[in-house]
Formats: structure tokens, sequence, C-alpha cells
């Protein structure tokens, strides 16, 4: 199981699926516990009756359906289905108005759902998704990626209110993609992904919603900062090591 878990670790978001699909079939008695452990890239499916997009995932779904945080019905309908409570739902709602304003400030655009269920321990827990297509077809405004996709999944668990205080545990995981393939840059492609877990206890005089918030940008941040010194700057440095750039070279040449 561990050795599953480190494969799937180290697999491209893009392949993690049929990496995931041949190690079921392999070792069909850990299905639900790779099943539980093991996040996929982001699927959007088209709430007709709101005329939104909204994001599959575990979370949402029940059975073969999935549900629409806006319009809170099931695709396509289910009988004795799941769904929050009133006052959780309530709080639903809420945080997907607020999670679309954060995902248009910090990722220009995108797909973003907010997801609610009550826990058994009184609490509840949240799960809050972005799905940004970066390419020149998809949300990039910049147009400059032949492909490009950025899946960001937060889950958090929030304790019972003791002495106004609540437990938060925020566990994050983002999926990075992209590929170039023009006269500058050339082909070139770079994915991978990187999980991290903060815990926190925090007043609940602001609200919950507030304190979500505020993990949330707090760990996105970190977990950019690692993205840009592990992925980015590392391939930046064998790039600039294995082939310098002319100046460098020039600069090398003895004097003739």
């Amino acid at each position: 199981m561990e050795a599953a878990l480190g494969l799937l670790r180290r697999m491209p978001p893009k392949q993690s699926e049929t990496a995931l699909s041949a190690l079921l079939s392999l070792i069909p008695q850990h299905s639900s516990d790779l099943l539980s452990q093991v996040d996929l890239p982001l699927q959007v499916l088209r709430d007709i009756e709101s005329g939104k997009d909204f994001i599959l995932c575990e979370y949402n779904r029940d059975a073969d359906s999935y549900r629409s945080p806006w319009s809170n019905k099931y695709l396509p309908p289910l009988d004795d289905a799941l769904y929050p409570s009133s006052e959780l739902r309530k709080l639903e709602v809420e945080a997907n108005d607020i999670f679309a304003i954060y995902r248009d400030q910090y990722y220009e655009g995108g797909i973003s759902s907010v997801y609610m269920w009550e826990d058994d321990n009184e609490g509840f827990v949240a799960c809050f998704l972005i799905k940004k297509d970066g390419s020149k077809s998809g949300h990039g405004r910049r147009g400059c990626l032949e492909e490009g996709a950025w899946d960001a999944i937060h889950v958090i668990q929030v304790g019972p209110e003791e002495e106004e205080m609540a437990q938060y545990c925020l566990t994050s995981t983002i999926m990075l993609s992209l590929a170039t393939d023009d006269e500058s840059s050339g082909k070139f492609g770079l994915s991978g992904s990187i999980r991290r877990q903060m815990k926190m206890e925090l007043a609940v005089a602001e609200g919950h919603l507030c304190n979500m918030g505020r993990m949330i940008e707090e760990l996105e941040g970190k977990l950019r900062n690692s993205l840009d010194q592990v992925y980015f700057g590392k391939t930046r440095e064998m790039v600039c090591t294995l082939r310098p750039p002319a100046e460098i070279v020039q600069m090398r040449l003895p004097d003739t």
C-alpha cells in the first residue's frame, strides 16, 4: 500500500487516473484506501438549471450522481440522496459566492465549487475546489500555454464549538501541469502535485468562513512558493546548467 501511494505521488497528474486504475486491478483489496487517499485531476459538469459549471469530486458524489452547489440538485437525478442540513446549506451558498470572488482575484478566472456536509463528531467538513485551465483555448487570459491545468483541493474539518473556539484541520492538494510549444521556448512540459496540512484553533466570533478563508489563503501562498522553488526553480537551474544562455557562454569564452 505504501509503495502504491508513493508511486502515485510521483506520477504526472494527467496520468494518475490511468495509474490508479492499473493499481486497483493489481491490489483490489486496497481499493477503498486508494480511492480515499488519492486525488485525481478535477472534472467539470454543466448545471443546466443554473447555467453554471461545477466541479465533480468524491465530496459531492452519491452513487453515480453529483450534486451541484448552485441548484442543490443531483445530476443525473437521484432518489434518496444525501443533502446538507438547511443551516449548513445556507453556509455553503454563502461560501460559494465568496470563493468565486477569491478565485477571480487570485486565478483570473477558472471554476470553483464549495461543498459542505456534517460529520460524526458534531462538526462539519467543507471542501473548496478550484480548477483553472490555463491553455490558449481555456480560461487563460494571457494565452501563453499550449496546455495548462491547475487543480486545487482544500478540505477543512471543523470541530464542534467549545467556549467560542473551534478546531480546524485543513488538508490542501495542488496538482499542476503545463506544456509549451512555440519558437521561443520550444516543446516543454512540467507537471507535479504537492500536499500540505495545517491545524489551528480559532475563535468563531467572526464566523467559520472568515477562519477557513484565512487558512486557505495562507496555505495556498505557501504551496505556490513551494511549487515555484521546487518545480520551476529546480527546472530553471538544470536547464541553465545544461544549456546556459548565449550571453553567459560568450563571457566564458577566452579572448582571441
